[in-house]
């Protein structure tokens, strides 16, 4: 029997042929929106599902996720897709021992998506849903997965507090991992969590009242479940969410990637033009600010999304599967900040999962780390040209920002004219990602270096010569009136908190904090190993 017979539901196209036709949108983007808002009547059933029956959660689970990729997008490709990355990585999980079986599933993992987005990319349809976004998530899921089993297997005297409790010590039962890799509310779009988030949700564990907190204060709850009342911040993630995706429907329209590269672009000023670049990545933006917060919601309302009870203030928090912050990165001041909060979930994982496992222990992370990491970063985003454009240059962006903020920030700090530095830098930092990001959305290096040229390179020119700059006998210069400032004149200079935090080493979406010492250690790690080799063959 041929796939298109099997499918669930046959009409199932018609409503949203004749809304995609009013409104100009795809087909397949009205599902994603419909399978967003969906979720949450169905979460909400989901949580009334009694807590005493984990197995009928996990086979709700699993029908929904059935319905959303076979009923509503047709998606048979998707499914079989998810079902080998998925029964791969448990394999590997179960048979292959050894301290290499989590960079096994990683590999067959990363390998595997890595196909599928070269053919997404042959195919070149944006309207078009596909399975990769669902797989890009489900490797971070299943990577993670592999780590915490293969944590599960050493001494816990072995292990930091971060692995010690998400080991996982024993396999779970297939329907188990078949429930987490396929929770719906997450599916598509994320946000992906570890394991043991899902196994304490659904043993109800997770809504234990911590010690040191008043058993008074407990969240309130119906009947007899355990997982607390989630309606209301359910509901404003959801208001936030449509309310994002209405305004980028509406931006979309003035910014959109073929208007950059047209002739009407050329027709306004620089400093229009420069906005209107500015534009393009707010709007950008909006689109993920809407999807993140609707599946954010469809989370918390399932009780998945519950963090815990403050012990001071007793409020109940809903933000341990946050992506993004809005606020967080429209206010930035500086690139870690304006990182930081974006895609806060895959930072989480290639700080916890790549760049600190690549680094034996006993050693600080390096060259190395921050290089696998990077690629990494890259390699899971996929294959357009603009990424990588985007990517070496918020590298050096970041460099240039770490150096400002150490060296030039403290003179302004104390004195009245810090509101001027603090404007400055706003307007820096967000005009330079906005030249920065425009690859990741024109995609095509054609596209990507005609809209910057339309701007004269202005990120490039400023980085550049800020690196020179501050390779310059000027950074000495600075350093010195610093400790001079601080102190007596031996003094060195001390770095404030928001320095630290600023000029943290972890990178940010797999962005090297310092790429210029990164080659720097390259070339002193080649000519280490080029001596010990030649003293090795003198004698």
């Amino acid at each position: 029997m041929s796939h298109k017979a099997l499918k669930m539901l046959p009409y199932i196209n018609i409503p949203f042929q004749y809304v995609a036709g009013i409104l100009g949108a795809s087909t397949d983007e009205l599902k994603l929106i419909t399978s967003f808002l969906l979720s949450y009547p169905l979460a909400a059933l989901l949580k009334r599902v009694p807590d005493e029956k984990p197995a009928l959660k996990n086979l709700f689970i699993i029908g929904v996720t059935s319905f959303y990729l076979v009923g509503l997008f047709d998606l048979w490709v998707g499914v079989r897709t998810l079902a080998i990355s998925s029964v791969g990585a448990y394999c590997i999980a179960e048979f292959v021992q050894g301290p290499f079986m989590p960079w096994i599933g990683f590999v067959f993992l990363m390998g595997h998506l890595s196909v599928n987005q070269l053919a997404r990319q042959f195919v070149n349809d944006a309207g078009v849903v596909d399975i990769t976004g669902a797989q890009m998530v489900l490797v971070m899921k299943l990577t993670s997965f592999c780590w915490n089993v293969a944590d599960g297997r050493l001494r816990d005297e072995d292990l930091s507090d971060f692995q010690t409790e998400r080991a996982i010590k024993e396999l779970p039962s297939l329907l188990d991992f078949a429930g987490y890799v396929l929770f719906f509310p997450s599916l598509f779009a994320g946000p992906a969590f570890d394991y043991v988030d899902y196994r304490r949700w659904i043993e109800t564990t997770m809504f234990e009242v911590p010690p040191g907190v008043d058993p008074a204060r407990k969240a309130p709850t119906r009947k007899k479940r355990k997982i607390p009342r989630s309606g209301t911040p359910a509901a404003w993630k959801a208001a936030s969410g449509i309310f994002w995706i209405v305004l980028f429907v509406q931006l979309s329209t003035t910014y959109y990637p073929d208007f950059f590269i047209g002739d009407q672009y050329m027709t306004y000023g620089f400093l229009r033009r420069v906005f209107m670049l500015h534009m393009l990545g707010v709007t950008t933006r909006l689109k993920y600010y809407g999807v993140w917060s609707l599946t954010e919601g469809a989370c918390i309302l399932s009780g998945l999304g519950y963090r815990g009870i403050d012990p001071v203030t007793g409020k109940v928090s809903w933000d341990r599967l946050r992506n993004v912050s809005p606020w967080g990165v429209e206010s930035a001041q500086n690139t870690r900040a304006y990182l930081g909060n974006w895609n806060i979930n895959t930072n989480n994982w290639l700080r916890n999962y790549i760049y600190l496992r690549v680094t034996p222990k006993g050693r600080k992370p390096g060259f190395r780390a921050s290089m696998a990491t990077f690629v990494t970063s890259a390699f899971w985003h996929g294959f357009y040209p603009g990424y990588y454009l985007t990517f070496i240059l918020a590298s050096f962006v970041q460099t240039v920002a770490k150096n400002a903020r150490r060296h030039i920030r403290p003179l302004f700090v104390g004195t009245t004219s810090k509101i001027y530095y603090d404007v400055f830098s706003y307007f820096v930092t967000q005009l330079t990602f906005s030249f920065v990001t425009a690859p990741f959305v024109m995609l095509s290096l054609s596209a990507s270096f005609t809209t910057w040229s339309r701007v004269y390179f202005y990120a490039v020119v400023s980085t550049a010569l800020a690196t020179g700059f501050f390779s310059s006998p000027a950074k000495k210069f600075l350093t010195n009136r610093l400790n001079g400032k601080s102190g007596p004149s031996n003094a060195k200079l001390q770095r404030t908190h928001s320095q630290e935090s600023s000029a943290g080493k972890e990178p940010l979406l797999g962005l090297p904090e310092n790429p210029q010492q990164d080659i720097e250690d390259i070339v002193q790690e080649m000519r280490l190993e080029m001596q010990a080799r030649q003293r090795k063959t003198a004698t």
